[in-house]
């Protein structure tokens, strides 16, 4: 080894030892005579004296020192004067007084400055990510991943599970998101996929009797950006034989309970909460919603059954529902108030009305639409919502699920207005009893809300070629904080369960053959009950470590654009490249 100790490791208890260090020149300091360098590497930093009067040939090689300089040196550790100690750092009783010196390499000037805080673009950080990396904040949040899959090993390790990697080049089987696709050079015209996840292969291991499987998993999916979503990702992917869905509760929440613990000393209360996708909607507007805070959502629309208000009556006609979300302690300007309602707009309504409450006691609301509202629904509101004094109440007439989805951004919008989101709190619960189809309107057929492999609830399979609506799957989500960490279903192992459920979502039998045969194949050979989840690794880290970008867990990710400025891919191959894999690009 190069080195004896590490920087950070250096204590009043090694006084007067020689040490030798490596490390990066984190900051220079000329005292006209005396040189101060602090060195640092991933354990910390430690400040080292040049002193000319009792080395000076050390001290005069060390005037060549700048800033990321890849140094050795040898030296006995000294207390540092007194009055000169550095309280904030580990290493800040005693220094290093250098006896050796050895610049390993040299460095130009960091097109940014490597400090815990920067306000360089990510852009430049992703760039040069590898003096991104040397920084505190980022080492931190890799080690905090690194603890995060370690403690999740260790746990499931523990419960008898078998850690099986399966394949990156796979079969491609387009059902959701799109494929990357690798061309098969030595199967000319044919294409591997790279696995969007690892779902059709866990299923597969149980059928061959694995029992209980987990991988961290790469998953790739080409779809298009938004803010927070990589083209690639990390899912600690769990699957297990004859089981239940409370099998699959208790395991995730005793992983989550030793995670909290290894990584924030905090202590999670189990069992977690469980609401059903309809009551999540229905009081939270969102199937990940935050409880963090309230604003719950109440339905207004018995309130208007007989109402003359012409907006509400024709759209309680046409099936819609009418709900809202009361705010109190704030008085909303009139801007505001606009500014919410474009909001609303933006999110898909066709609009929001709003009323303050002047008197909840005679009923008294101020609002554009309160000369439509008779005295019986004016105290209907109050009583239905718990109005009071000075209360605003915000009220939406859209479908089901769509009012529920724009309140629920409304929500989200308003504790964000008012500051209702508690820092350093956490709260997790499991959604369950989701739909297993949804109807896509643009090309006519019901699809999977899940994926097509999630099974649907046992006493709803008699609704399946009836009311495919109204099926139930097994299926359940873990949310943290207002973000799906996890999610996951008890799986179809029935072969005929499986084709019946294919031909729901007009998948031919023949097309169900090319794609999935190889599944529906092994089906038939004796598969037991199995279900799993996957909790996505950069988002769970992400969230313990409060940060707004999943980017800032991973090392070397992505931009939203799906590029990556250090290594500028994705890039244009050579024509021989092209040719020996006979890909033509067409301009």
């Amino acid at each position: 080894m190069l080195r004896t100790h590490r920087c950070g490791e250096v204590r009043k208890s090694h006084l007067d030892q020689s040490v030798t260090l490596c490390g990066w020149v984190d900051t220079r300091r000329d005292h006209g005579g005396l040189l101060f360098i602090d060195l640092r590497d991933r354990w910390g930093r430690i400040q080292v004296v040049f002193n000319p009067k009792t080395h000076a040939k050390v001290a005069e090689l060390a005037q060549k020192l700048r800033t990321e300089f890849v140094i050795s040196i040898k030296g006995k550790v000294s207390l540092r004067p007194k009055g000169t100690e550095n309280p904030k750092l580990p290493t800040g009783e005693v220094e290093v007084v250098a006896e050796e010196l050895v610049i390993l390499n040299e460095s130009p000037t960091p097109p940014f400055e490597l400090s815990d805080q920067t306000d360089v673009s990510e852009e430049i950080r992703l760039k040069y990510r590898y003096l991104d990396i040397r920084r505190k904040p980022m080492l931190e949040q890799l080690t905090v991943r690194h603890k995060i899959s370690n403690t999740a090993r260790a746990y499931l390790n523990q419960k008898d599970f078998l850690e099986v990697e399966t394949p990156y080049l796979t079969k491609s089987t387009p059902e959701g998101a799109r494929d990357f696709l690798v061309p098969a050079r030595l199967l000319p015209g044919a294409f591997y996929a790279l696995p969007q996840s690892p779902q059709l292969f866990k299923q597969i291991l149980m059928v061959g009797g694995v029992d209980r499987y987990y991988q961290l998993a790469r998953c790739f999916r080409d779809e298009d950006l938004r803010a927070d979503r990589q083209p690639e990702h990390t899912q600690i992917d769990i699957e297990m034989s004859f089981i239940s869905e409370e099998d699959i509760y208790d395991l995730i929440e005793g992983m989550f309970e030793k995670i909290f613990q290894d990584i924030l000393n905090i202590k999670v209360t189990r069992p977690f909460l469980k609401l059903s996708f309809d009551d999540a909607l229905n009081k939270y507007g969102s199937d990940k919603p935050d409880l963090r805070y309230e604003l719950f959502i109440e339905d207004a629309s018995k309130v208007f059954e007989k109402t003359g208000f012409n907006v509400f009556k024709k759209g309680l006609e046409q099936g819609s529902v009418i709900k809202g979300v009361k705010v109190s302690d704030k008085s909303f300007t009139r801007k505001e108030l606009d500014d919410l309602t474009e909001f609303a707009k933006s999110a898909g309504a066709k609009g929001l009305a709003w009323l303050k409450v002047k008197n909840a006691g005679t009923g008294e609301l101020e609002s554009p639409i309160a000369k439509f509202l008779t005295p019986d629904e004016a105290q209907l509101l109050v009583q239905t919502f718990k109005l009071k004094d000075g209360d605003t109440l915000f009220l939406m007439c859209e479908p089901w699920e769509l009012c529920c989805n724009i309140l629920g951004e409304l929500r989200k919008k308003l504790a964000g207005l008012l500051n209702l989101i508690p820092k350093g709190e956490f709260k997790l619960l499991w959604v369950t009893d989701f739909p297993a189809l949804e109807w896509n309107d643009e090309e006519k057929r019901w699809q999977a809300r899940h994926h097509p492999f999630t099974s649907p609830k046992v006493a709803d399979l008699k609704l399946l070629e009836t009311e495919p609506g109204k099926v139930k799957a097994r299926a359940y989500d873990l949310v943290l904080n207002g973000t799906e960490v996890g999610g996951g279903s008890i799986r179809i192992h029935s072969e005929e369960v499986q084709e019946k459920m294919f031909g729901i979502l007009g998948i031919k039998k023949e097309d169900a053959d090319v794609k999935f045969g190889f599944l529906l194949k092994a089906l038939k050979f004796g598969a037991p009950p199995h279900g799993g989840i996957a909790i996505g690794l950069d988002r769970l880290t992400a969230l313990l470590l409060g940060l707004d970008s999943i980017r800032e867990t991973i090392a070397f990710p992505k931009t939203q654009k799906g590029t990556c400025p250090m290594t500028d891919a994705p890039s244009q191959v050579t024509d021989k490249q092209l040719k020996e894999v006979r890909v033509k690009v067409v301009p």
